[in-house]
């Protein structure tokens, strides 16, 4: 080999080395934001759900509180990717952060003495502008994910797919933990202030650190893109959809309720279980590329996910009218729903990033995203509704149904793409 030869592969190594560290460094910045974001999310959501509870509202109410939440997570998503597409991941995940600040902000400035009609309004909207962030903050982390690998790196980006999943799980776990201490220890408005801080500082560190042209399309993507997508996408927008109703069904108001209404459980009993119930939930889907041996997930271990998923949610309600425990069955059996549906988020999670092109990844993504936060929009009405009309069984049989047709719809996920 000449010298030319030789300095120039020199160089190439170097470019291939600075490249994948500049990747590695705009990974840990980008996943760094979104852990800090997860935590305020999940202290938020327990927050809200135990004070207003104190406070006499109904199971109605309290869903009613993050119907706007999930329903403006719908929206963001269809557009985020959009304006991802047009912007960058940078400009979507920065305003996502900005807008859980400010969200923070107005519940904090809650007045006890208003009606409970104003109140309500004024928490919803104020839930509006959290789901809204919540929902740019998850689509630009996950969507640079694929941005970052190098393409043909499957493995890689299952990997960081399910370590990015699974830790801001298992973070939104310790964020319910957080907040049930933080409303123990320092009350609603303090509380609030003090995660609306921490954030200011993580927007301005990942202002300064991030790319201004990660995730842009090279090329100009129409606004009727939005929703020409293909059937491998569409179909698993819709399992995902009853996937994530399945949950909320019963994690939003039915069982949080339950503990505390039927069984006596504190705020801090609530909290934990909540908290330990997503931590592990959480790690389990970090190293689901470890339970599967290395191998990347296809129609086959989705189907199956979602078969193991039906059998645990019929098991808990069957247990129940056979005249189980109520604690030892929930506690047991939600825990064995958490290692199924964490298998079967992780997969969704892998598929809907492998049957993407990475130019249009924001936008599929966004897609993808925006029938998780149906699922949680119907999911969280339902949870309310049915609690109240026919109890905890209630959110369980309807749990089962959801993900009795998550189950069948992965079915006709498409054997190669």
């Amino acid at each position: 080999m000449s010298q030319r030869q030789k300095t120039e592969s020199l160089i190439l190594r170097l470019f291939a080395v600075n490249f994948v560290c500049m990747n590695l460094r705009n990974y840990i910045v980008v996943t760094g934001a979104y852990w800090a974001f997860t935590l305020t999310d999940g202290a938020l959501r327990l927050l809200v759900l135990l004070h207003f509870f104190n406070l006499g509202y109904s199971p109605v109410q309290l869903a009613f509180l993050f119907l706007f939440y999930e329903f403006f997570g719908i929206v963001t998503n269809l557009l985020g990717g959009w304006i991802a597409s047009q912007m960058g991941l940078r400009v979507t995940l920065l305003s996502g952060l900005m807008l859980q600040v400010l969200a923070l902000v107005a519940l904090a400035m809650l007045n006890p003495a208003w009606p409970v009609w104003v109140s309500v309004a004024y928490v919803m909207a104020a839930q509006a502008l959290s789901g809204i962030a919540k929902d740019l903050t998850k689509m630009s982390s996950k969507s640079a994910i694929k941005v970052l690998v190098p393409e043909n790196a499957k493995g890689t980006l299952f990997k960081w797919v399910a370590i990015l999943t699974g830790s801001k799980n298992a973070l939104k776990g310790v964020g319910f933990f957080l907040g049930g201490f933080l409303l123990s220890a320092m009350g609603f408005e303090q509380s609030l202030y003090l995660m609306a801080g921490v954030l200011v500082l993580v927007w301005a560190g990942s202002w300064i650190a991030l790319p201004a042209n990660m995730g842009r399309a090279k090329t100009k993507v129409g606004f009727k893109q939005l929703f020409a997508k293909t059937r491998a996408i569409n179909v698993l927008a819709a399992a995902r959809l009853f996937l994530f109703g399945a949950r909320d069904i019963w994690f939003v108001v039915g069982v949080p309720v339950f503990f505390q209404s039927a069984l006596g459980w504190s705020f801090a009993q609530v909290g934990t279980f909540m908290a330990l119930w997503v931590i592990g939930y959480g790690i389990l889907q970090s190293i689901t590329p470890n339970l599967l041996r290395g191998k990347t997930p296809s129609r086959t271990t989705a189907a199956g996910a979602g078969s193991a998923l039906v059998l645990v949610a019929a098991a808990i309600p069957l247990s129940l009218s056979m005249g189980a425990s109520p604690a030892i069955v929930l506690v047991g059996g939600l825990a064995i729903f958490g290692v199924v549906f964490a298998l079967n988020s992780a997969v969704h999670s892998f598929l809907i990033l492998d049957y993407t092109d990475g130019d249009k990844v924001a936008l599929n993504v966004g897609f993808y995203y925006m029938a998780n936060a149906g699922g949680r929009l119907i999911g969280c009405l339902l949870s309310g509704v049915l609690y109240q009309v026919a109890g905890l069984t209630g959110c369980l049989w309807g749990a089962f149904v959801f993900a009795l047709i998550a189950a069948l719809i992965a079915l006709a996920l498409p054997r190669h793409v």
